[in-house]
């Protein structure tokens, strides 16, 4: 089974200052970026690399998957 990659790239989210900010609608997640300075969306399961490596980028943060 494919593993997500939610909590890892919460986990690095975490690591690099970002914050949750609230909760949205459904399982997403509002969370805000110190390096951008932007808010930014996290779904509660992300199964793609290509959509976890877009957070990052949202962020600020390399690519890493």
């Amino acid at each position: 089974m494919v593993q997500g990659f939610t909590a890892e790239l919460k986990r690095m989210l975490r690591d690099a200052g970002c914050r949750l900010v609230r909760q949205g609608r459904g399982d997403y997640e509002i969370w805000h970026s110190p390096i951008t300075g932007v808010h930014f969306v996290v779904d509660g399961t992300i199964k793609s690399r290509h959509t976890a490596n877009a957070v990052l980028r949202q962020a600020g943060l390399p690519k890493h998957f």
